[in-house]
């Protein structure tokens, strides 16, 4: 199967991307090629698209995320780019996606199948069970009183097995602390 290319034309029709955070100075002699309803500007190149918005994840029936290494500023308007073959297909009924978690930042992200390669051990999942797991693995990371219930008193070593779990396997919260 031929993965679809997407293009200034296609790229808003339901697809994934995760765009990189870039300095205002990259846009500075461009003009904008589109302005959407919600008020994002788009700067179109040959090899891909600037994104100018001051919101980032959903954007009407795409999934966009926002990376960044830039020092962070208070102004919620951000610039991000990408280049046309980050962008990929998406859709509520393929399993699509995996989950990747930093446990030492206390992150999780997800990416879509296509994007990178996969841990060997990740899971596939729709849309909206990926959604589901990550909330539930921000719970866990967020809250405590889950774990006190545990005779293990290492909240850090049952946090990682749990959510190690979650990210491994189809069972639920509740099925992984029955085992442990």
């Amino acid at each position: 199967m031929t993965s679809k290319i997407y293009n200034k034309t296609n790229f808003h029709q339901h697809t994934f991307c995760v765009f990189q955070e870039v300095s205002l100075v990259e846009i500075q002699n461009l003009n904008s090629n589109y302005k959407s309803k919600s008020g994002s500007s788009y700067y179109f190149s040959e090899m891909g698209v600037y994104r100018l918005s001051n919101h980032w994840g959903r954007a009407a029936n795409c999934k966009w995320r926002l990376e960044s290494n830039l020092a962070h500023s208070t102004n919620r308007t951000r610039l991000g780019y990408a280049n046309w073959t980050s962008f990929h297909n998406d859709n509520d009924i393929e399993k699509l996606y995996f989950i990747e978690v930093d446990f030492e930042a206390k992150m999780v992200h997800y990416f879509h199948k296509n994007s990178k390669i996969a841990p060997e051990k990740a899971m596939l999942r729709t849309a909206s069970e990926t959604m589901k797991t990550i909330k539930t693995i921000r719970n866990l990371f967020e809250n405590e009183a889950w774990a006190k219930y545990f005779e293990n008193n290492n909240i850090e070593v049952l946090r990682k097995q749990i959510i190690s779990q979650l990210v491994e396997t189809n069972l639920s919260v509740l099925e992984i602390k029955r085992t442990l």
